[in-house]
C-alpha cells in the first residue's frame, strides 16, 4: 500500500500543478491570449501599429478626442474609420463631437447629424473629453458641465442608437495639488508640462469635487446609459470611492488608462484590498493605455515602448512578482489574478461594454 501511494504522489503533484496553471496565466502566455487596448489614439498611419498588435496579439479601440494642438476630430475620424475598414478584427473606434457653436439653437441637431453619420461609418460609441467641465464656458462665462440639460437631446440619441459613452471628466485628484504634494510621478510630469490643466494654478476654475459631482449627477439623470469612466473615472486615488460609484450605478464601468500606478501605490499599504477590488468588480474594468501614434512617431520606438507597456502591465495582473514602476515610490507585488478575471479585463469587458462585433485580432 505504501509503495502504491509512493507511485501516486508524483502523479498527484503533476495534476495539482496543472490545475494551478489552468487557474492562472503566466508571463509566457502573453502572446497566446487575445487582448484589447481599449484606449488608444490613432492620429497617424503607421505600419508599426499593426505590426506590434499582430506580434503581441492585441487589437485596438481608437479614441477620437477634441484636443487643442492635435489633428482635428474629422481627420481623426477618417484615420480611425480607414483603419477599421482595413483591419476590422484589429481596430474599432469611438467618435466625438465639438463644443463649437454650443450657444446656437441648432448645436444639438448638428451634433446628432454628425454622430449619425459617424455611427453609419463604423463608430461604436462616443468620447466626451475633459474640456466639458474644465475648459469650455458658454456665452455667459459659465463652465459647462456634463450634466447640463442642453446635452440631453444628444445623449438621448446616443442611447437610442444603443451606443456607449466614454467620459474623461475631471482629472486625477493630484491635479488640484502642488507638484511636490502629488502622489505619483507621472502626474507630476504631466502637469509640469501642461500647466494649463494644472488646476492648483487656477483656483478660479471648478474644483475636483465639482467635477465628480457633475459626473455622478449625469449618471443619475441617465441610468440606462452604458458609460465607461476613462482613467478610473477620475477616482484613481481611492478604490473605496470608486467602489461606491460602481455599486450605485450598475451601467458604469471604468478603464485603467494611465492610472494603474495609482492602484500600485495603494497596494503598498493594502495589497489584498486592491486584489479583491479587481476580483469583485471584474466585469466593470477595462484595460487601456492611452498610447498615441502621430506624425512624429518613430516606428521602432513606438513598437518598443508599446510592447514594453503592454507586457509590463500583463505581468502585473497575471504574476505575483515583485515589481517596480518609476511612478511609484517603492516595490510592489503583482496581483496574480485568476485567468477568468484577466480575460475580462484584457478582452471580454471591452467587447461587452462597447458592443464590439469583432472581439479578437
Amino acid at each position: 500500500m505504501k509503495k502504491s501511494l509512493g507511485k501516486l504522489l508524483p502523479f498527484a503533484m503533476i495534476l495539482l500543478t496543472n490545475s494551478c496553471m489552468q487557474d492562472h496565466y503566466v508571463s509566457g502566455d502573453y502572446t497566446r491570449v487575445a487582448k484589447i487596448d481599449a484606449h488608444f489614439h490613432y492620429n497617424a498611419d503607421l505600419q508599426a501599429v499593426e505590426a506590434v498588435a499582430k506580434e503581441d496579439h492585441f487589437s485596438y479601440l481608437c479614441i477620437n478626442t477634441d484636443v487643442p494642438g492635435e489633428i482635428d476630430i474629422f481627420r481623426q475620424q477618417a484615420l480611425a474609420a480607414a483603419f477599421h475598414k482595413r483591419q476590422p478584427g484589429m481596430a474599432n473606434y469611438l467618435t466625438t463631437f465639438s463644443m463649437d457653436g454650443w450657444d446656437s439653437a441648432n448645436w444639438a441637431e448638428k451634433t446628432i447629424q454628425k454622430l449619425k453619420a459617424d455611427f453609419a461609418n463604423g463608430a461604436v460609441g462616443v468620447k466626451i473629453w475633459k474640456n466639458v467641465g474644465m475648459v469650455f464656458q458658454d456665452k455667459s462665462g459659465k463652465f459647462v458641465f456634463v450634466d447640463d440639460p442642453r446635452f440631453d437631446p444628444v445623449i438621448d440619441f446616443i442611447m437610442q442608437q444603443g451606443k456607449p459613452i466614454l467620459g474623461h471628466l475631471g482629472e486625477p485628484k493630484n491635479c488640484w495639488l502642488p507638484l511636490d504634494k502629488m502622489t505619483v510621478n507621472n502626474d507630476r510630469s504631466y502637469y509640469s508640462r501642461h500647466p494649463e490643466y494644472h488646476m492648483y494654478l487656477h483656483p478660479e476654475y471648478p474644483s475636483y469635487e465639482a467635477q465628480i459631482r457633475a459626473r455622478d449627477h449625469f449618471l443619475e439623470r441617465h441610468p440606462q446609459l452604458r458609460f465607461i469612466g476613462a482613467h478610473l473615472g477620475s477616482l484613481e486615488w481611492s478604490v473605496d470611492e470608486l467602489a461606491l460609484r460602481l455599486d450605485k450605478f450598475p451601467n458604469f464601468a471604468v478603464d485603467l488608462t494611465s492610472r494603474i500606478c495609482h492602484l500600485q501605490l495603494q497596494s503598498l499599504t493594502d495589497y489584498e484590498k486592491i486584489r479583491q477590488f479587481f476580483i469583485k468588480y471584474q466585469d466593470r474594468i477595462l484595460y487601456g493605455t492611452d498610447r498615441e501614434v502621430d506624425a512624429k512617431s518613430q516606428p521602432d520606438q513606438f513598437r518598443e515602448i508599446t510592447h514594453k507597456t503592454w507586457f509590463t502591465d500583463w505581468k502585473y495582473f497575471v504574476t505575483d512578482e515583485i515589481m517596480t514602476n518609476a511612478n511609484v515610490p517603492g516595490p510592489f507585488k503583482g496581483l496574480k489574478l485568476p485567468r477568468s478575471v484577466v480575460n475580462k479585463i484584457f478582452h471580454d469587458n471591452a467587447v461587452k461594454w462597447y458592443g464590439l462585433q469583432e472581439g479578437k485580432p
